[in-house]
């Protein structure tokens, strides 16, 4: 059982096509508030970014958004929701909200999230973090690339046992159930300190 108190959200700082993303932004906000945890977010008061956000705050949750500075303009309408950090660029947007999340869950969302959602998975495939990460596949978006991570698997470009870094469900209740209780595939990279003999002669390991 993972012990979560805050849950990072990655989403789209647009609405999508179908009222359902909306929906469904709107009932993992209120799940994660009922749950008594704090969502971590992109800082945006549009989109989806605004759906969850406000259904955490208006359930009695507490929100922490991060934003950086160029897209406050872009992604900023009204008043903001919870806590707000702005940073300098999304590099340290992206890094605090690694570090500050317990469990990462994406909605549906554009290049940002799928950024954001990749750089996460991949963290945990090289062994830079043991959280779990959860695709809320609403209306089946998720299925085109979670066929591509069967095409990779079957073309010999991604592990197995790596298809358990995503934890998959439609509902927002069931993947915070599944987020508590997952435990992500080990990587096979073990990190260490390079010896101070190794860096003064510049090898490396592809050196």
């Amino acid at each position: 059982m993972n012990s979560l108190k805050r849950v990072c959200v990655y989403c789209g700082a647009s609405p999508g096509r179908l009222p359902v993303y909306q929906q469904a932004a709107q009932a993992l906000g209120a799940a994660i508030a009922r749950r008594g945890l704090t969502l971590v977010y992109g800082g945006g008061t549009v989109g989806l970014m605004g759906a969850v956000a406000r259904a955490v705050q208006e359930a009695g949750g507490q929100v922490i958004g991060i934003i950086p500075e160029a897209l406050t303009q872009k992604e900023l309408s009204g008043g903001v929701i919870g806590e707000l950090i702005v940073v300098d660029t999304m590099q340290t947007r992206k890094a605090q909200m690694l570090a500050m999340g317990d469990a990462f869950v994406a909605l549906p969302g554009g290049f940002g999230t799928l950024e954001e959602l990749f750089e996460t998975v991949a963290g945990a495939q090289v062994g830079l973090h043991r959280k779990p990460t959860g695709l809320l596949n609403v209306a089946g978006y998720y299925e085109p690339l979670l066929r591509m991570v069967e095409q990779g698997i079957q073309e010999g470009f991604i592990r197995p046992q790596y298809r358990d870094l995503l934890v998959v469900e439609a509902d927002p209740e069931a993947i915070l159930d599944r987020l508590a209780q997952h435990q992500p595939p080990a990587s096979l990279i073990q990190w260490t300190t390079p010896s101070p003999s190794r860096n003064q002669h510049g090898g490396g390991a592809n050196g």
